[in-house]
C-alpha cells in the first residue's frame, strides 16, 4: 500500500472569500475564510498517527499546488492526487472556473496536508474531522514512484493531468 497525502479541509475558501470581500469582482457568495490556528490539527495527529506521520505542512501561500510540488522536488517521488477526492465548496469552484483559476493555486489560511503511512490514513482523516476546521478532511492522493519528482492528478474524466509547480501568482497577494 502506498503512503497517503491528506488534505485537513476544503481548498481555496480564504483566497476566493477575500477576493470577494474586497468587492472588486461582480461575483457575490457566502464564502468565509477558513483562517483559524492549526495546533489543534496538528497536536491531535501527533498524537494519533505519531509513527506514521510522515511530513505536514501548511498550504497558505502558493495553496496545494505548490506545497505538493515542493514535496515531490524535494524527495524525487511522486505525488498523485485523485481530483474527485479533493474537498473543494461547490461556490469556491464556481468562482475559480468564472475566473480562470484554478483552486488547486488559491490561498488556505486554516488548512494542512499531511503525509502518513497507509495503516493510519483512515484514523487520521477521522481524527481531523472531529475537530473545528477539520469535517471535510480527506485522503486526497498518494506517494508514488512514476512520474518522478511530479504531481500528477487523475481527473473526473478518467485521464492525467500534470499539476505544475506555479510561476507568477495567479491572484495579487490578498493579505
Amino acid at each position: 500500500m502506498c503512503i497517503k497525502i491528506i488534505c485537513s479541509g476544503t481548498i481555496g475558501d480564504h483566497g476566493v472569500a477575500i477576493l470577494l470581500a474586497r468587492g472588486q469582482l461582480e461575483l457575490e457568495g457566502d464564502i468565509e475564510s477558513d483562517s483559524c490556528s492549526l495546533l489543534p490539527m496538528v497536536t491531535a495527529l501527533k498524537e494519533t498517527a505519531a509513527e506514521e506521520l510522515v511530513w505536514m505542512r501548511d498550504p497558505t501561500r502558493g495553496a496545494i499546488g505548490t506545497t505538493l510540488n515542493e514535496l515531490a522536488e524535494a524527495t524525487g517521488m511522486a505525488v498523485v492526487l485523485e481530483e474527485e477526492r479533493i474537498p473543494i465548496w461547490q461556490e469556491v469552484h464556481g468562482a475559480c472556473e468564472i475566473l480562470g483559476i484554478d483552486p488547486l493555486y488559491v490561498a488556505n489560511e486554516g488548512k494542512l496536508l499531511a503525509v502518513v503511512r497507509p495503516e493510519a490514513a483512515v484514523r487520521a482523516v477521522e481524527t481531523l474531522r472531529k475537530l473545528p476546521g477539520g469535517e471535510s478532511a480527506a485522503i486526497i492522493g498518494e506517494i508514488a514512484t512514476e512520474p518522478a519528482a511530479k504531481v500528477l492528478m487523475r481527473t473526473f474524466m478518467g485521464g492525467n493531468r500534470v499539476i505544475d509547480l506555479l510561476v507568477g501568482d495567479p491572484l495579487p497577494r490578498i493579505c
